[in-house]
């Protein structure tokens, strides 16, 4: 391994640098950061998933999906709103892109 490694600053938005459309990139970054939130509160709540789920008006099997991270399962909708009945305050902010 005598080849140097050329490295490129990121963008921020894995799924932009790796090649989906920027309307859709912001989207599931968007998905995948409230995902990771509701996945942190499951983890913290020392329950389990069935009461879990329970609790944030989901089924079991819906709840393993988002633990197992599918995030083309999950609209931003549907996440919206199992973040709001954990307990959380989910704010869209909107600016002008740079």
């Amino acid at each position: 391994m005598t080849k140097k490694l050329k490295m490129e600053k990121g963008s921020g938005n894995v799924f932009l640098d790796i090649g989906f459309p920027p309307e859709e990139a912001h989207n599931l970054l968007m998905r995948a950061e409230l995902m990771m939130k509701i996945e942190g509160y499951v983890k913290k709540s020392g329950t389990t998933q069935k009461q879990a789920a329970k609790h944030l008006g989901i089924t079991q099997p819906r709840l393993n999906q988002l633990l197992k991270h599918k995030i083309d399962l999950f609209s931003l909708d549907a996440l919206v709103n199992i973040a709001t009945r954990a307990g959380m305050q989910v704010k869209l902010t909107v600016k002008k892109a740079a």
